[in-house]
């Protein structure tokens, strides 16, 4: 039986708007995706509304469901990172920011509780983006196989509130960066 080819980490990513989407976030999101991981990134045509994840019992989008949406529609060596303004959660969270797969080349991310600002107020855009972009940052480190980290201040440290992921730093330290150095050189299992 041959020997099938090592596919590399990918290079390219597409950020996806699920729905109506704030286009500056999108752009945002895909400059840091540039910036931080060093991947060719640009915004794609919008998807539709992601109404068929919805929840009606929640009254919440399953986080899941979209990412599947997401890799059925993804094209070979790409890593796919919807941006959505629906609140997501999982089973076991009542809410989540964001998720990926553990490199599996798929994330999603949710504007609806990047917004939140004190005293019942909203959060500035750019307080928002800054969380969008520190979110789909970190969804996608782990789309590409990185766990977990607990450096504080690290990107793919867990942030479950508005108050760590706002004390993160736009960085991944330096056992994460090596990590995704290590990863360029080896072949992508996606």
């Amino acid at each position: 039986m041959p020997e099938a080819s090592p596919r590399v980490l990918p290079v390219q990513a597409e950020v996806v708007p699920l729905g109506r989407v704030n286009q500056v976030a999108c752009a945002v999101a895909a400059a840091h995706i540039k910036a931080l991981l060093g991947l060719s990134s640009q915004v794609v045509q919008a998807a539709p509304e992601p109404d068929f994840a919805y929840l009606p019992v929640r009254g919440q989008h399953d986080a899941a469901a979209l990412m599947d949406y997401l890799a059925k529609r993804r094209p070979s060596g790409v890593i796919r990172v919807g941006v959505t303004e629906a609140d997501l959660c999982l089973p076991v969270f009542t809410f989540v920011f964001g998720e990926a797969r553990l490199g599996g080349g798929v994330a999603v991310a949710s504007l609806h509780r990047l917004w939140e600002g004190r005293y019942g107020r909203s959060a500035p855009r750019s307080l928002a983006y800054r969380r969008l972009a520190k979110v789909v940052c970190h969804e996608t480190g782990h789309a590409l196989g990185l766990e977990h980290c607990q450096e504080l201040g690290c990107l793919m440290r867990f942030a479950g509130g508005l108050t760590t992921l706002d004390r993160l730093k736009m960085w991944f330290c330096p056992a994460c960066a090596g990590e995704l150095s290590a990863r360029r050189a080896e072949p992508f299992s996606v």
